[in-house]
C-alpha cells in the first residue's frame, strides 16, 4: 500500500492565507448583509490594471501567435534572450552590477522560486530565516524534510534557526552567533510582512557573513520597485562579494501588476559553488530546465515592455498610486493612537495590536466590528504574535474606508 510524502504531514494546519480566507467565507456565510461591506487588505495582491503599454505587448504576441511565420511553441526553458538581456541591463548593470544574461532565469513568479530553490541544496542544509518571516520559506523546506520536528508550544522548528526580527532592532536581523553552522539564509528586503528595510553597510555584513561562513543568502528583492530611498540598495549585487554567496528572486507580480499573469525571475551567478566547486547556476539551470516548460512567450513580451521609457513611465505611476495608498494607511493609523510600522519604501503595514491583543483576536474584532481584514503577524512566525499586517495594494477608497472604520473602534 502506497503512502504519503510523511514531510507534508509535518506541515501544522493550513497555509496562512488559506486560513484567512476560510475565516472571511465563513463570516460571510454567517452575515451575508454585511458581505458587501468587507474592506480587503489581507493578501497582497494588485488592484490597478495592466498598463495599457503591456496589454498592447500582450495584444500583439497573441497575433504573433496566430500567425504560423511568428509562432512560438515551447519557450526556452530559462527564458528568452530578449528578456534576459534587458533584465541584466536594466535591473543590474543601470546600478552597478555585474550580471550576465545566462544568470537570470525566468519563471512564473517569485512564489514558485522561493519555494523551489531550496531543492539545489542538500537534505542536511541548516536554515536561517527571519522571524517573522514569508511561510513559504519555512513551508518548503519542511516539504523536503529539512526543518526537523515542530514545537507547537513555540511555534519553532527544531533544525531552523530563527532571527527576531522585532521593534528593538528595527524588524532587521542580526547576524547570526558564529558557532550556528548554517547552510542557507532567507533574507527580504524591503521586508514583507513588516516593511522593514536595510541600508547597503547592513546588507553588506551579511554578504561578508555568508562568505567567511560558507552560506548562502537567498534575496528576496519583490518590493525592492517602492524603495525611494538612495540610501537602501536595490539589489544584494550591489555588495562587494555577493556573485560568491547570493541568489536574488525577483517579481513583476507587484512593480507591474502581473499577479494573474505569472512572471518572475531568478539571478544564480556563475561564481556561486558549493564546498566541492559544483556550479550552483549549472544545477538550478539542470532544475529548472527539468521541472519547467518556460513562462509563455505571451507574458514574456509583455515583461519586456515593462523596461522601456513608456512602460517604466506607466508602472511607475502605479507604484506611486501603492506607496501613497500606504502613506494614508500608516498616517491614518498613527493618528488613531497605533503603534505602526513599515509604510515607507515598502508596500506593506505592520502594527501592533492594541491591548495586549493577539493577532487573531485582532482579526476577529477587525472583521466582525468594522470588516476590514488584514493578515495576523502571528502567521508570519512567533515574533510576529501581537502584531497585524495591510497592505497597501487595495483601492484608494478601501484605504481611506480602511483607515476611517480602524480609527471609529
Amino acid at each position: 500500500m502506497f503512502k504519503a510524502n510523511a514531510n507534508y504531514l509535518k506541515l501544522p494546519g493550513s497555509y496562512l492565507f488559506s486560513t484567512v480566507a476560510s475565516k472571511i467565507s465563513q463570516y460571510c456565510e454567517e452575515n451575508p448583509e454585511k458581505a458587501g461591506r468587507i474592506v480587503r487588505l489581507g493578501i497582497g495582491d494588485v488592484t490597478q490594471p495592466l498598463a495599457p503599454s503591456i496589454v498592447a505587448a500582450l495584444h500583439g504576441a497573441v497575433d504573433e501567435m496566430a500567425s504560423a511565420e511568428t509562432f512560438r511553441g515551447y519557450a526556452p526553458d530559462l527564458g528568452y534572450d530578449f528578456l534576459r538581456e534587458t533584465i541584466a541591463k536594466c535591473d543590474f548593470a543601470a546600478r552597478g552590477a555585474a550580471i550576465s544574461p545566462d544568470e537570470v532565469f525566468v519563471s512564473d513568479g517569485a512564489k514558485s522560486d522561493s519555494a523551489n530553490i531550496q531543492e539545489i541544496f542538500s537534505e542536511d542544509a541548516r536554515v536561517a530565516v527571519c522571524d517573522p518571516v514569508y511561510p513559504v520559506y519555512v513551508d518548503s523546506n519542511v516539504m523536503a524534510g529539512r526543518t526537523g520536528v515542530y514545537d507547537e508550544a513555540t511555534g519553532l522548528w527544531s533544525n531552523v534557526s530563527y532571527m527576531p526580527c522585532t521593534r528593538e532592532n528595527g524588524f532587521a536581523p542580526e547576524l547570526p552567533h558564529p558557532d550556528e553552522d548554517i547552510s542557507l539564509i532567507y533574507l527580504c528586503f524591503p521586508n514583507n510582512p513588516t516593511g522593514a528595510v536595510i541600508d547597503k553597510p547592513r546588507l553588506q555584513a551579511w554578504v561578508d557573513y555568508a562568505n567567511e561562513h560558507g552560506a548562502v543568502i537567498v534575496y528576496d528583492a519583490a518590493y525592492e520597485a517602492y524603495i525611494t530611498d538612495p540610501a537602501l540598495p536595490h539589489s544584494i549585487y550591489e555588495c562587494d562579494g555577493a556573485r560568491t554567496c547570493a541568489i536574488e528572486i525577483r517579481s513583476f507580480s507587484k512593480n507591474a501588476g502581473f499577479t494573474g499573469t505569472r512572471l518572475g525571475y531568478t539571478v544564480v551567478p556563475h561564481d556561486l559553488k558549493d564546498a566541492d566547486g559544483v556550479s550552483m547556476r549549472d544545477l538550478w539551470a539542470r532544475r529548472h530546465g527539468t521541472k519547467f516548460n518556460g513562462a509563455p512567450y505571451i507574458v514574456q513580451r509583455a515583461g519586456e515592455v515593462v523596461y522601456s521609457e513608456q512602460g517604466a513611465r506607466e508602472t511607475g505611476e502605479q507604484i506611486a498610486f501603492y506607496r501613497e495608498n500606504a502613506r494614508i494607511i500608516l498616517e491614518g493609523l498613527r493618528e488613531a493612537g497605533f503603534d505602526v510600522f513599515g509604510g515607507v519604501n515598502a508596500p506593506y503595514i505592520w502594527l501592533k495590536a492594541p491591548n495586549g491583543m493577539t493577532s487573531w483576536d485582532f482579526f476577529d474584532m477587525l472583521l466582525n466590528q468594522v470588516q476590514v481584514v488584514g493578515t495576523p503577524g502571528s502567521g508570519f512566525g512567533p515574533s510576529g504574535e501581537g502584531y497585524f499586517r495591510l497592505t497597501a495594494f487595495g483601492s484608494r477608497e478601501d484605504a481611506l474606508e480602511a483607515v476611517s472604520r480602524i480609527k471609529a473602534l
